[in-house]
């Protein structure tokens, strides 16, 4: 530990506020992303941040450096999070209404409550995970990867995320959870095999363009001009033939061209419905604000957020958020007409 940083926590100790920010805001990114990964809530993992800059502050006389400042942050984040899974305050299932007559769907989701992350809060460290990492930074902020990771118990995600995304030995792991090294490779195993398994086909299946190459922006032409137009034979053609249409919280799942081509018929684009969009980026993939057209020429509302899942130049998913996060992506609830 540097003088410097030894002579912050001394100043914070001594009820610094200044000291205390210089201490923690180069972590705060990197581990509101953490929260995120064991969350899968932008909003709750904002919660979480929060409570661990409060239980950092208040139980600073008690952090011995045994250990650098960032370690002791994500021992305290990663306990607030275990601790807001136990919480009632976790958000239930919303059965919001998605307007027309939905088709069957292929299955019922399993995971209730999920949001995206903004590409703009992502911190550059998740370019560059740990030595030990076995998760790619791009597949580690993926929404298949959140997904997967909030379909494990609570110790077996915290403590996949800190092996194989943040690359913490086995050993920091039980001293960050207080437990020990055996029971962080008995969950870190059980983690693993069901991520796996969750995630059976994303090594086979063909990696995404670059962002901003030729071949993402024609892909964001083309779809633009299906959204304008409300012409879902040419969105559909876009897609891949195995493609997921999915909409969290609501559970209803669409898997493949002729479901996905009901399901924006019926409601999408119903009744002549067509659509304004504002690209953006989330979870480290292309995404969009849809906006519903007023056929008069008044405003454009927002309908939602759509998070795009990209397989070369096609599209392997598509999955849509309610408007709630919309300014946290620099997007307005309405365009003018």
């Amino acid at each position: 530990m540097t003088g410097v940083t030894s002579e912050l926590i001394e100043r914070a100790r001594a009820g610094d506020g200044e000291a205390f920010r210089q201490l923690t805001d180069p972590h705060r990114r990197e581990l509101l992303v953490h929260c995120y990964r064991i969350l899968g809530s932008l909003q709750d993992a904002e919660d979480a941040l929060q409570d661990t800059l409060l239980g950092a502050w208040q139980g600073l006389a008690g952090f011995e450096a045994r250990s650098s400042v960032r370690t002791w942050l994500y021992r305290v984040a990663t306990n607030r999070c275990l601790n807001s899974l136990r919480s009632t305050r976790r958000r239930p299932a919303i059965a919001v209404p998605m307007g027309g007559a939905p088709p069957e769907p292929s299955r019922m989701g399993e995971v209730v409550w999920l949001q995206p992350f903004p590409d703009l809060l992502l911190d550059p460290v998740e370019a560059a995970p740990g030595p030990e990492a076995r998760v790619e930074a791009r597949e580690a902020i993926s929404l298949a990867f959140i997904t997967a990771l909030q379909l494990l118990p609570p110790r077996q995600r915290a403590v996949l995320v800190l092996r194989d995304v943040l690359g913490f030995h086995a050993a920091e792991v039980a001293a960050l959870l207080d437990v020990t090294v055996e029971s962080v490779t008995s969950a870190l195993k059980r983690a693993r095999a069901t991520l796996a398994r969750q995630l059976v086909d994303a090594a086979d299946r063909e990696p995404p363009p670059p962002p901003h190459s030729p071949v993402e922006a024609e892909l964001v032409t083309r779809l633009t001009a299906a959204y304008e137009t409300g012409d879902v034979e040419a969105l559909v053609s876009l897609m891949t033939e195995d493609v997921w249409v999915a909409m969290p919280p609501v559970p209803f799942e669409y898997h493949g061209r002729l479901l996905a081509a009901r399901f924006h018929t019926a409601v999408a684009f119903r009744e002549g419905r067509t659509y304004r969009l504002i690209p953006t980026r989330a979870n480290g993939q292309l995404a969009f604000g849809a906006y519903l057209r007023d056929p008069a020429g008044g405003p454009s509302h927002a309908l939602g957020l759509l998070v795009l899942t990209l397989r070369g130049g096609r599209i392997g998913a598509i999955t849509r958020f309610d408007n709630s996060l919309l300014p946290h992506f620099g997007l307005p609830r309405a365009l003018p007409g």
